[in-house]
């Protein structure tokens, strides 16, 4: 039947009326509940009002407002959805609501104009539905707390809007459509419920959910006002412009515009459509452009990534998950593939918890011939079956270095290890670690090897490591950096000492298999050959026997090559060092051009070592060795009385208690734990002027900022290779908050002091005797989540400026590497070493440096502060992942140099609460220690002053590895000793590595040498002014002084005619010592008596020398 015009309006006024009057009823009650408690407040009416109405008013309330209270949270915990009925209700009530809805798209195929009666059965459906609408309705305004701003709630507009048009209906007896449509609003709850239902689980379902409910929801909404304008028309004209327009083609002419195409065959002719058309496609345009690509962004990234990866038959590839972002797979790339020099041969699959965004699509596609991306989780077992872990060459875990909290990346990261140890536990898992201490979960997972390759690279032990040993030997943190550094740029330098320190660049850790005629020589022998005739420079080897097995940094000649013997080179790309597998003694000993020796078909090559002599030198070498086993084994079984066994090990005697105290493990100087009050300094503690050529450390942290872990820059300082009176006072400056939480980790290291202050304090910096320090190394700050990439290395760089500031005159006492720095200036530099997290603010450090001439570019490894050693970054670890999985022993290596000697498979034999304890034997005394050191030598001052000729590099590394057991590694050269170099610049030193034999050498140049531990560095005349990096050898024990242990040790009488050296108060080191098992990675010899190890009186080695020293007076002068 026909509606009216007063029909309609009286439809349309039932839900305006209710609404503002509902409104103002509200306000006015809030005003009068407000005037209420302000008239209640004031001081004399709350009292009379006490007074009349304790007795009437007392109970009620008393008992009204608890129940009142009570009721209310129970409706509030109904209508939350947290109890089983709360549930049953929401999902009731948005089923009818749709309900509703689909019962509107019914009716609307009638005209506007007509009425429903209710002999229509989806009238008193709709009634019933609306009924209880209404009573929940009346449930969310009894819990709601702001009743104004539950009356403005889009579900409340809803209800007011829909449910009193159907009570209107009831009494006129017939229904229309009016507002209806606005139930499509209710679709906006569709998350919910399904969330509700657990019909969705995963982030993107919940999502897409979500855009979909709100672009249905506008859609239909809005296809309802079109359809309700454009078929009763505007108002003021009386329905003479309106249109029969079905609800479908109402939608339609809304999909359209949202989509701003228009075809025209349907269009609004209501100026009141039309309005609403204006707007609404400016909305839509807002709402598309926002989650439309959202929408194809899901759907394409879950077509395009939940894929499993196919493994191909043949096909390497390795698994790569953790921390995939746009930097860090940057990175990850531009090292792995460096390593695969042009040849791809192991697939990249990139395991990411969430999709790619489009910068790291963008990589992907550039690099997508060998790297995939799979979007999953490594905790997942379901995800590492689709990557098919179990067919991987390992799995690569990337640590995210700048996040706020380190533990929690850390245990994430450990957790990915068990989930992938689970899935199948003969995976190789490398992982990034932040924090040291967190290692030790590690080796407790059940099927961690290390043997297998199982790796852990430790953020934070290699970088203060690195750290602690550039405040050990200046230089020394550049010189071991510059091995792992790639350099992508094309620099050209400008003068001779950048183009020195760029070659140096070249240089890296390489290892090679040795040729099988090296077999049965000593490391000083090929070493020797390797640098003369291959120009090459063998540092150190892998050695096994059967009774030890492990990395040795320049062996003594006790240590045999054997056959497949690893050596490790220095050397600027893999061909190089190929020469030392190809070479043969009896194809190449005439050949003087190293790019000559080559694979030959020498068909008689085998163990026959035929350079002049050298055979003979074998077979003597075995047997001395045969006799020298054959006398220790009984002098042992003799000497039974004198053996001890403790704990399953066997020594000789028992240390004295005047010699150094170790730790359990022998790499480390130990003490009992010492209390905090006795390390505390004070800024007018008269301590402080004993401080002479001691390490200072500035420390940022407070009571709550993460540990940085100072153990790791305490214990290479305190390694067991340096004699007691060789270690270095430390003086940490720092908050005492942090300080204390640090200290229970060092409380067993000696000679820490701790300085509460600040080093942005000059008056702390003196209260730490700075200008008399050896080295002030600045630690950079723990990472806050709200400090930008520029700003987070604001305190290092300021530091770094306060202490550059000071002008320390060379009156004063100063550390023996300032002494050049003295000659030409009034006043020298505090060296300092800085730590920068952002590399890219190396160019604030370099502004403070003050130095010209610096390479071009802001590349932190390009810079004049980095080649002097003054600055580091430890940006470069990243790298280390790949060289983890390419070659292993490389890491290992640098863990040895950098860490002190510390190692994995010494971390899994120690117990962690043993750790501090002091060494229980004499073989851990004595073994563990007896490796050799860094240290930095003058050409002048030291034992390398007996070298002659000295002119050429060459020629002092063959005279100082051939009498003395010390390998020469790289200089350390002044930048500029020229007159017109400012005062407070002179004395600046540069790191070369790995010089050609060919360089010639400066009187001022120092040189990095790996010394034995057996070997200190001071003259006999020089005892009174001992300088640091002087050298002597100690005297090897041998039976007859092992005998009379009494016996002090006597001076050694080879070359008498010498400068005589002094013996250190170390005690002696039994050779049978070396035979017992070192762990791996610090099995390290002591090189005693290199001076007499030639054996003059052999022919063989005579030959060898001659043969050495005549290439090196062939190749070492320049033409």
């Amino acid at each position: 039947m026909p509606c009216t015009r007063e029909v309609q309006v009286a439809f349309i006024l039932s839900s305006f009326v209710t609404f503002f009057c509902g409104l103002l009823i509200l306000y006015i009650s809030r005003l009068i509940c407000a005037s209420f408690k302000k008239y209640q407040n004031s001081e004399g009416r709350r009292i009379l009002l006490e007074l009349i109405t304790r007795k009437s008013f007392k109970s009620k309330h008393s008992g009204g407002l608890p129940f009142k209270g009570v009721f209310r949270d129970r409706i509030q915990m109904l209508l939350s959805a947290q109890t089983f009925v709360g549930r049953v209700l929401v999902i009731l009530v948005f089923v009818l609501s749709i309900g509703s809805l689909i019962i509107y798209f019914i009716n609307s195929s009638d005209p506007v104009g007509s009425c429903s009666s209710y002999e229509d059965k989806t009238v008193s459906v709709d009634l019933l539905f609306n009924a209880f609408f209404s009573f929940y309705f009346g449930l969310r305004f009894l819990a709601a707390d702001d009743k104004i701003k539950f009356w403005l709630e889009m579900n409340s507009i809803v209800d007011i809007f829909t449910i009193p048009p159907t009570f209107i209906s009831y009494y006129l007896k017939s229904n229309w459509l009016g507002l209806r449509f606005l139930r499509a609003l209710r679709l906006l709850e569709l998350p919910q419920i399904l969330q509700i239902l657990q019909a969705i689980k995963t982030s993107n379902s919940v999502k897409f959910s979500k855009l979909l409910s709100i672009i249905l929801s506008m859609w239909f909404t809005a296809a309802g006002f079109i359809h309700l304008v454009e078929n009763s028309g505007d108002p003021w004209l009386k329905d003479r412009n309106s249109q029969n327009l079905s609800y479908f083609e109402s939608v339609y002419l809304i999909v359209a515009t949202t989509s701003t195409v228009g075809f025209g065959d349907v269009v609004a002719r209501t100026s009141l459509g039309r309005t609403f058309i204006i707007f609404f496609t400016l909305a839509s345009l807002i709402l598309f452009a926002k989650y439309v690509p959202e929408i194809v962004e899901l759907f394409a990234n879950k077509r395009k990534y939940i894929n499993s990866y196919e493994v191909v038959k043949g096909k390497k590839f390795i698994v790569v998950c953790g921390n995939i972002t746009v930097d860090s797979v940057s990175a990850f790339l531009s090292n792995f593939l460096r390593h695969n020099l042009g040849e791809i041969s192991t697939e990249i699959v990139f395991l990411g918890e969430n999709p790619p965004s489009l910068e790291l699509e963008t990589i992907f596609k550039c690099y997508m011939a060998y790297t995939s991306f799979v979007f999953g989780s490594a905790l997942k077992c379901e995800d590492l079956r689709r990557v098919a872990v179990e067919h991987a060459e390992a799995c690569l875990i990337i640590a995210n270095p700048l996040c706020s909290d380190s533990y929690a990346e850390d245990t994430s990261n450990i957790m990915r290890v068990l989930a992938i140890k689970n899935y199948y536990p003969k995976t190789r898992v490398i992982i990034q670690i932040l924090q040291s201490h967190n290692k030790v979960y590690l080796p407790k997972i059940p099927s961690w090897n290390w043997k297998a390759g199982d790796n852990i690279i430790c953020f934070a032990e290699l970088k203060l490591g690195f750290i602690a040993q550039g405040c050990l030997v200046p230089g020394l943190c550049t010189f071991l950096t510059s091995l792992f550094v790639e350099l992508n740029t094309k620099v050209t330098p400008k003068q001779l000492w950048q183009k020195h320190f760029l070659n140096g660049l070249k240089h890296k850790i390489l290892t090679q298999h040795l040729s099988d005629d090296f077999v049965g020589m000593t490391f000083p022998e090929v070493s020797l050959i390797c640098f003369v005739k291959m120009n090459l420079m063998l540092i150190a080897i892998e050695h096994k026997s059967a009774m030890h097995s492990g990395l040795i940094l320049n062996p003594s000649v006790q240590v045999r090559l054997r056959k497949n013997t690893i050596g490790f080179f220095i050397a600027e790309s893999a061909k190089e060092v190929k020469r030392a597998l190809f070479y043969c003694s009896t194809c190449h000993s005439d050949v003087n051009n190293p790019e000559l020796i080559a694979k030959c078909d020498c068909k008689t090559k085998s163990h026959r070592h035929n350079i002049r002599g050298v055979s003979v030198v074998a077979a003597k070498s075995s047997v001395r060795e045969t006799a020298s086993s054959a006398t220790q084994e009984c002098f042992l079984s003799r000497s039974s009385s004198l053996v001890t066994t403790f704990s399953g090990r066997t020594f000789l005697y028992e240390k004295d208690q005047d010699t150094d105290q170790l730790d359990s493990s022998g790499m480390f100087h130990w003490c009992k734990a010492i209390s905090l009050d006795k390390v505390i300094l004070k800024r007018s503690d008269k301590r402080k002027r004993e401080f002479r050529n001691h390490v200072v450390a500035c420390v940022f942290g407070d009571a709550h900022s993460a540990l940085m872990g100072l153990r790791n820059f305490v214990m290479p300082l305190r390694a067991s290779n340096y004699a007691l009176k060789e270690l270095k006072d430390i003086v940490f400056i720092g908050s005492l908050d942090y300080l204390q939480r640090e200290w229970r980790f060092l409380r067993n290291f000696p000679q820490i002091y701790i300085l509460p202050g600040s080093a942005l304090f000059s008056g702390d910096l003196h209260a730490a005797n700075i200008e008399e320090c050896s080295m002030c190394a600045v630690l950079s700050p723990p990472y806050k989540p709200s400090s930008s990439q520029t700003l987070v290395d604001t305190e290092a760089i300021m530091t770094t400026l306060n202490i550059g500031s000071l002008r320390i005159s060379c009156s004063a006492q100063t550390p023996s590497n300032s002494t050049e720095a003295c000659r030409t200036s009034k006043y020298r530099r505090i060296p300092i070493l800085t730590e920068l997290k952002n590399p890219s603010n190396i160019h604030f450090i370099e502004q403070l440096g003050g130095m010209k001439g610096s390479l071009p570019g802001t590349n932190l490894h390009l810079s004049t502060s980095f080649s002097t050693g003054a600055v580091f970054s430890g940006s470069f670890l990243d790298s280390l992942l790949a060289t983890a999985f390419y070659n292993y022993r490389v890491l290992e290596l640098l863990q040895m140099l950098v860490t002190g000697g510390i190692s994995a498979q010494l971390e899994q034999q120690l117990d962690k609460d043993k750790q501090y304890e002091p060494a229980d034997s004499c073989l851990t005394f004595f073994s563990a220690r007896a490796r050799c050191k860094l240290g930095l030598l003058s050409l002048n001052k030291t034992i390398l002053s007996e070298i002659q000729p000295r002119d050429y590099f060459g020629q002092v590394f063959c005279d100082s590895l051939n009498n003395f057991g010390i390998l020469c590694l790289g200089l350390y050269r002044m930048i500029d000793e020229e007159e017109r170099n400012p005062e407070h610049k002179r004395g600046v030193c540069f790191v070369i590595t790995r010089p050609a034999k060919d360089l010639k050498l400066l009187p001022s140049d120092l040189v990095f040498c790996a010394i034995p531990f057996s070997t200190s560095f001071y003259k006999k005349d020089d005892v009174s002014s001992q300088q640091p990096y002087e050298t002597v050898n100690l005297e090897s024990l041998t039976q007859e002084n092992i005998l009379d242990s009494n016996k002090p040790p006597t001076i050694n009488p080879v070359n008498t005619d010498a400068p005589q050296y002094w013996h250190s108060s170390d005690p002696p080191v039994d050779p049978a010592m070396n035979s017992f098992f070192v762990p791996n990675q610090t099995m390290l010899y002591q090189s005693d008596k290199l001076s007499s190890q030639i054996h003059p009186g052999e022919n063989g080695k005579e030959n060898v020398k001659e043969i050495i020293q005549e290439d090196v007076s062939e190749s070492s002068v320049p033409n």
